[in-house]
């Protein structure tokens, strides 16, 4: 069983977890009002959902010297406290420039903040407890995408665009307040001097990347600016690889990607990220453009996602405990996949049961892999590794959140030419079609990844019981 203080620190997370989801996905559905009110055009609203995403995915890597050198529980309390001050920035921002320099720095609170918080629960965990800690901070980062559409149209609807901002500011002050309670002090250390080439390189790589998935999802695209900055930021990243192989005391240890799990973690969960971010993206614009539904209606159905996430909780520790990481991740992937395409075949014309049930499948589908591969991520690395490994982790799945709208757009505008290969005459819906199959080919491909995964994975997580024990 696990203690009360390691799940009351697992829950806390949690709840920034959630905090820092809604907030890189909730300024999407205000964008228009934003726009308005501010002055601006709506495509200048996106340098506001982008300079977060950026900001956050380029100091992840940060998290692991800086905790090494001030200890996790000052970080920890400092990205609170920044994260929150910067959204009450946000919230009285009245041009444009300041509230990207605020969303900068909510930004740079975020990147320290969950990666930090997650350090704090797994380096005290004992390896038993670390399935069911993972499952209570996991499941907040998959129900902000589900609930963001809807919260932000009711907020800009019913109040105005600051309050978006401004419900971080209780929530802030609420954690900062449990967190000094619950956060021991933990001794520093004296780690070698801070590796800024790698600082340079990896963050530069990490930022381009992030900002030329914001120039592909863009409505007036410029692929030879788009593609420029992809191929210098992979090359960066490139550079960065390299540098951080070869030097005495690189900022982020990527050696420990020698551990099967993790690295089946990184490699498999990133790109599973990609299609949970992008189902609940496609969805709406599915009901809403092509079937006509109205705007509540369409998040309704949506939210059935989150219905399904909740709903498996319980029985996902269980079901790991039974069967085993590898079996429970090719079922649950697969699923994914045939879920997936089957969305993309469905019409305005489908009993509405039968499409929540299949969006129901998808949230039960994505709720099971995710928590166990962020929990086997960690069921190999030896404590000393830890603070390396989570932030590897971390950087990898939040810049696959972060790519999965572009991923979306580049997919449904790929549906236009590649629907007439399909049979019958194209519809609007055909690029849907196409856009929903090539997720699933992308789940398809995480299948492989766990296919090829030890069949003891994560053995040292699980807690097998004797009449289920093998022979």
């Amino acid at each position: 069983m696990i203690d009360k203080p390691h799940r009351s620190k697992a829950l806390l997370v949690a709840g920034c977890f959630f905090m820092e989801m809604l907030d890189g996905t909730i300024v999407t559905t205000a964008a228009p009002r934003m726009a308005r009110s501010l002055h601006v055009s709506s495509a200048a609203i996106g340098l506001v959902i982008t300079s977060f995403l950026l900001t956050f995915a380029a100091l992840i890597p940060l998290s692991g010297w800086l905790t090494r050198r001030w200890g996790t529980r000052p970080v920890f309390l400092t990205a609170i406290a920044v994260f929150t001050a910067a959204s009450l920035g946000c919230a009285l921002s009245t041009t444009l420039p300041v509230l990207i320099a605020m969303r900068v720095l909510q930004g740079f609170g975020g990147a320290m903040m969950v990666p930090v918080g997650r350090l704090i629960v797994l380096a005290g965990a004992e390896k038993s407890d670390l399935m069911r800690l993972m499952a209570y901070i996991v499941w907040p980062g998959l129900m902000a995408p589900v609930v963001a559409p809807l919260a932000g149209g009711l907020i800009t609807t019913y109040a105005s665009w600051p309050w978006m901002f401004g419900i971080n500011i209780p929530l802030g002050v609420v954690a900062f307040t449990v967190a000094w309670r619950l956060v021991e002090t933990t001794p520093t250390q004296h780690p070698p001097r801070l590796d800024r080439l790698g600082v340079v390189l990896t963050c530069a790589g990490l930022g381009g990347l992030t900002y030329a998935a914001h120039l592909f999802s863009d409505a007036h695209i410029s692929w030879g600016t788009a593609t420029a900055t992809a191929v210098v930021s992979a090359a960066l990243l490139a550079a960065a690889t390299r540098h951080l192989l070869r030097t005495e005391a690189p900022l982020v240890n990527l050696r420990v990607l020698r551990i099967a799990t993790l690295r089946a973690s990184v490699s498999g969960g990133s790109l599973f990220w990609i299609v949970v971010g992008a189902g609940p993206f496609l969805m709406p614009l599915l009901f809403q453009n092509v079937f006509a539904w109205s705007a509540v209606k369409s998040g309704a159905v949506v939210l059935f996602i989150f219905v399904g996430n909740i709903g498996i909780k319980p029985a996902t520790t269980p079901l790991l405990n039974r069967f085993g990481f590898r079996p429970v991740l090719v079922v649950s992937t697969l699923v994914m996949a045939v879920a997936m395409a089957a969305v993309g075949l469905l019409t305005a014309g489908t009993p509405i049961v039968l499409t929540c049930a299949l969006v129901l499948v998808t949230g039960i589908a994505r709720s099971v892999a995710l928590t166990a591969f962020s929990t086997v991520a960690f069921s190999d690395v030896a404590p000393q590794e830890m603070p390396d490994a989570n932030a590897i982790s971390a950087t990898a799945f939040q810049m696959s959140a972060g790519l999965a709208i572009a991923v979306s757009t580049i997919a449904l505008r790929a549906g236009g030419p590649l629907g007439h290969l399909l049979p019958g005459t194209p519809s609007a819906r055909t690029a849907y079609t196409v856009a929903f199959l090539i997720l699933a080919l992308f789940s398809l491909s995480v299948t492989i990844t766990a296919l090829r995964m030890h069949r003891d994975a994560g053995a040292r997580v699980r807690s097998v019981r004797a009449a289920v024990a093998r022979p």
